[in-house]
């Protein structure tokens, strides 16, 4: 029973070698792109959904934080697909896997960080000791601060994963209960089944509003340190 609930996140091989490159690279290859002046319905509406995303994260931002733009763009894009081609039958979702998510989490994080401390100093040092603090609080407030900070992108990794993969393993406990039921009662199977279209809807949901979130606090920590 263990192994089959948790075969889908084991990281799948070809002859032996990962592929998780292979899927990780998939996701650009639909979103779909235009060569003619005049576009059309699908690709006017992906721009306009860009646009209002960019404008949304970048509003906040200064003439130095929004040279993020594009790769703040780029990141909700990647996650968004990779995380609704992960709610597909017999495939496999990256953002499950807590490496892959650190991956993402750790380089960007520490690029906000690096700009702060090269741009900002003293505003990114006074973060570790507000104003008004009492002396013998001092190192105890340096060190929760600094705590605070090196666990952000562990924050976002662990979130983005616990998320999806709470999902995955809910829709299909339902799903082998809908199956193992079929055979038994077939008014139970049906409203098991309703449930789980329900639950698989509300999934696309959370595969999208997780990919918000997690390159919003990217955005957020890029402006407090720009």
């Amino acid at each position: 029973m263990n192994e089959n609930l948790f075969a889908s996140f084991i990281a799948p091989t070809i002859l032996g070698l990962p592929a998780a490159v292979l899927i990780i690279l998939f996701p650009p290859l639909l979103i779909p792109t235009s060569k003619y002046l005049i576009n059309n319905r699908l690709i006017t509406t992906q721009q306009w959904l860009i646009k209002l995303t960019s404008k949304q994260m970048m509003t906040m931002h200064n003439t130095k934080g929004r040279t993020w733009s594009l790769m703040l763009v780029s990141l909700i894009i990647f996650i968004a697909t990779t995380n609704l081609l992960g709610l597909l039958p017999h495939s496999f979702t990256p953002t499950t896997q807590l490496s892959m998510n650190l991956t993402m989490a750790i380089p960007l994080w520490a690029g906000a960080v690096i700009m702060g401390f090269r741009s900002k100093i003293k505003n990114a040092l006074a973060h570790f000791l507000p104003q008004g603090t009492p002396t013998p609080l001092i190192p105890m407030l340096v060190i929760i601060e600094t705590i605070s900070l090196l666990i952000q992108p562990m924050a976002l990794a662990v979130r983005l994963t616990a998320n999806i993969t709470a999902g995955h393993l809910l829709m299909h406990l339902i799903g082998s209960a809908t199956l193992a039921m079929s055979t038994i009662n077939l008014p139970s199977t049906l409203i098991i089944f309703t449930i789980l279209i329900l639950l698989t809807i509300l999934e696309i949901a959370v595969a999208l509003i997780q990919a918000y979130v997690f390159t919003l606090l990217v955005s957020l920590y890029l402006h407090d340190n720009t």
